[in-house]
């Protein structure tokens, strides 16, 4: 079909044969990181073409000359329409794209993790049936930490990662095939025809060549600076700048800044300024043209020669290029006898360039978003030095619900500052509420914490609506820890709660008011330690038991009590003290009080566990009313040591007693005083054994020995027995000195005195009145 042009255009779809259709004209628009998009009109003796066997088919457009190939394009059939039929023919109209095409139909919401970019791109490609590219790169792209595709295509997604890092793409063609190629640099664009300037209209006799070519200069974007945070370097300002070349016409102050950067290290800072730089430079030095070269096409740099300029007389790289081709003999009578053409316009950078494109927009998330935290199967706290946990959205569908669903994530606390402030870890299995830092899918950061149908509340609701609880939970074993406050007017309560063991600190002071009654059990040990001096004030009663057998031993000693109440109540009534007198009745009454009082509050005691606080009220108040009848009396069965290492001093108010079922000894050092205002009285139920080492003095206005048996009064010399027979003495002289000696016989009142337990009478009966 060629004509005198020597032009010719074919074109193959799917697996038609070669002849079905011949082409009437295409556009074929190019350009650098976007898919080509070719038109067909076409021409067919088949008025009844199946469109299955066309629709996303392969297709190949050749262009001839002369017979020989100048340029194929290849790609799939993206859209097929029949139009009207004419004398012997039938119109066609066929819409190519290249393969990369398709990713732009699929949409996806994905999680991308310590990945390179062109790792990413390459996963997405072979998804997509994609298996002839190439990736032509001179720069080290670091891996990517966290990379999300959020609810944009895969075309999208890959042209904003690939204008992030810098990376622009183009194709290549072979026969029956096209090639997809991602490069970061100018060195990877390959080496074009020479096209010399014409203005004249002319054929391709004399070669291809440049009839229109038009050069700009604008004003653009002179220096880049990029500002990020790291939270691992919070005091460390990410910040990196780069200035433009060719800045001779132009001011030098056109700054732009951006903040975040979506940076994280210095290195792909530095880049990624540069790589902003580029983009925002990318029409500040331009040309465009008109040409009837078939091989134009981007990816490749001409050369330009022979134009009037001498400075434009270099080598340029096609940024974008429309071709237009026209072949009206495959109408054949309906031609009109036009002859076939090509043509083209195209715009283009210098060839030293590197073209970046700017970076579309990054899909934002509107609000925040549930999550579950997730980790390692068999664990139930999973986080990182910094308290960062991995999550699980619902909208990915690739994630494992496992350690490697996402990346760290922070976690937001309600006070944070340098090894202070409130710290709980979300733990496995916990629903929380993230948000994203500057809305960007790439930074979320958890800011709150949901229960659910299986994650219930810690009290049922609404009938604990009043409480505020703060409730942990046992890492793997059952059990908790809790602090919780109950609000109900008058049930106000604040409770406390440690499965294990519970530790208090405090540097200085601590001071505890307590205005009703305090209930403490200790289960096993009390250990206190005091470094300087301890005070304890008791408004009322003390009552000390030590041992855990106080109240069975209790039961041998009542009639010791008993006994003893009796003895100080006669002798009190001798010296007529009532008051000492009560207090000795009251001990009659400790040995019924003692049993039944101290067993309730036993039991009370015992019964006093978890919330039972009325129980421990009302042994206080039980212990308190045993206290009334001196139950302090009472003896314990374990061993009660105290040790003073400089002075002790007791004082009590009224009246002491002091019970001893056994055995007593006071050991003094030195010396010892006894002071009694009134009266001491000594009862020794056997014997009485006194011994001092050097003298016993006795002083007082009246002295009475009395034995009821026998009374032995002994010395070196003798000894004078006293007893039913009378006195006998017993030595080895007597000596008797006075100025008189009576030696008359006694009154018979004098011999019953004898026999009396009274004091003898310090004056005669005799004696007149």
């Amino acid at each position: 079909m060629a004509n005198s042009t020597g032009l010719q255009f074919t074109v193959t779809l799917g697996a038609l044969p070669a002849g079905t259709f011949a082409v009437v004209d295409f556009r074929l628009d190019e350009g650098l990181n976007r898919p080509f998009s070719l038109s067909l009109s076409l021409a067919s003796a088949q008025p009844d073409i199946d469109f299955g066997a066309v629709l996303d088919q392969p297709c190949e457009l050749l262009v001839w000359y002369e017979g020989e190939l100048q340029r194929r394009v290849s790609g799939i059939v993206s859209g097929f329409t029949q139009g009207d039929t004419g004398f012997r023919r039938t119109r066609y109209q066929a819409e190519v794209r290249p393969a990369l095409w398709r990713l732009g139909l699929r949409s996806n919401a994905r999680i991308f993790q310590a990945q390179k970019p062109e790792e990413i791109i390459a996963t997405l490609l072979d998804e997509a049936g994609i298996t002839d590219y190439a990736f032509a790169l001179r720069h080290e792209h670091a891996q990517r930490e966290y990379c999300v595709q959020y609810r944009e295509s895969d075309l999208a997604f890959i042209n904003r990662l690939a204008s992030e890092e810098g990376l622009y793409y183009f194709h290549e063609y072979e026969e029956g095939k096209h090639r997809l190629v991602f490069a970061d640099d100018a060195g990877a664009l390959g080496k074009g025809p020479d096209l010399f300037f014409n203005l004249a209209t002319q054929g391709l006799s004399e070669g291809a060549y440049v009839r229109r070519f038009h050069y700009a200069e604008r004003v653009s974007t002179a220096e880049v600076e990029l500002k990020d945070y790291s939270f691992k370097t919070p005091a460390y300002g990410l910040s990196h700048q780069k200035t433009g070349s060719e800045l001779e016409h132009q001011r030098e102050s056109y700054q732009h800044y951006d903040y975040p950067g979506r940076f994280k290290q210095d290195p792909s800072g530095k880049a990624f300024s540069g790589y902003r730089l580029d983009a925002l430079r990318a029409g500040a030095v331009t040309g465009e043209g008109e040409s009837n070269c078939a091989g134009l096409m981007p990816g490749k740099a001409f050369s330009l020669t022979e134009h009037p300029n001498a400075a434009l007389n270099i080598a340029w790289q096609i940024v974008g290029v429309t071709h237009v081709g026209q072949q009206p003999q495959a109408l054949e009578e309906e031609s009109g006898g036009e002859p076939t053409t090509l043509s083209n316009s195209f715009s283009v950078v210098k060839g030293k360039t590197t073209w970046r494109a700017l970076m579309p927009h990054k899909p934002m998330v509107d609000g925040p978003q549930i999550a579950t935290v997730v980790g390692p199967t068999g664990e139930e706290i999973y986080c990182d030095v910094y308290g960062r946990v991995k999550l699980q959205f619902p909208w990915d569908r690739y994630g494992a619900s496992d350690d490697q669903s996402s990346c760290w994530v922070r976690v937001s606390q309600g006070w944070a500052g340098g090894q202070y402030g409130l710290i709980a870890i979300p733990r496995i299995g916990h629903e929380v509420i993230v948000s994203f830092l500057e809305g960007d899918p790439d930074q979320p950061i958890v800011t709150g914490r949901t229960f659910h149908a299986t994650n219930p509340v810690p009290y049922p609701l609404p009938e604990h609506k009043t409480k505020m609880v703060l409730r942990s939970n046992t890492h793997q074993g059952s059990g908790f820890n809790e602090l919780s406050f109950e609000d109900g007017s008058g049930r106000e309560n604040i409770h406390l709660h440690a499965q294990k063991d519970m530790s208090v600190k405090i540097l200085h002071d601590m001071t505890k008011r307590v205005d009703s009654s305090v209930v403490e059990s200790i289960g096993e040990n009390q250990n206190t330690e005091i470094g300087k001096h301890h005070q304890h004030r008791v408004g009322g009663n003390m009552n000390l038991t030590v041992g855990g057998q106080g109240l069975g031993l209790l039961g041998g000693l009542f009639s010791l009590i008993a006994n003893s109440g009796k003895f100080m109540k006669k002798e009190s009534a001798k010296v007529g003290e009532p008051g000492v007198e009560q207090f000795a009745d009251d001990i009659n009454k400790v040995g019924a009080a003692a049993e039944t009082m101290s067993l309730t509050a036993g039991k009370s005691f015992t019964d006093a566990g978890g919330f039972k606080s009325k129980a421990g009220l009302d042994m206080v108040s039980k212990g308190t009313s045993l206290a009334g009848l001196l139950s302090s009396l009472m003896p314990g069965s374990g061993i009660f040591n105290t040790v003073v290492e400089k002075f002790r001093s007791d004082t009590t108010g009224i009246a002491s007693t002091e019970q001893v079922g056994l055995y007593k000894n006071t050991l003094v050092g030195h010396t010892q005083t006894l002071s009694v205002g009134q009266v001491l009285k000594l009862l020794v139920g056997d014997k009485y054994d006194i011994e001092s080492k050097s003298a016993i003095f006795s002083r007082t206005k009246k002295h009475t020995l009395y034995a009821k048996e026998k009374m032995v009064i002994g010395g070196p010399g003798g000894t004078i027995t006293i007893d039913d027979s009378g006195v006998t003495i017993q030595a080895k002289s007597i000596k008797l000195k006075a100025p008189s000696i009576d030696m008359s016989g006694g009154a018979a009142e004098q011999a019953a005195a004898l026999s009396s337990d009274k004091p003898f009478s310090e004056e005669c009966p005799y004696k007149k009145k």
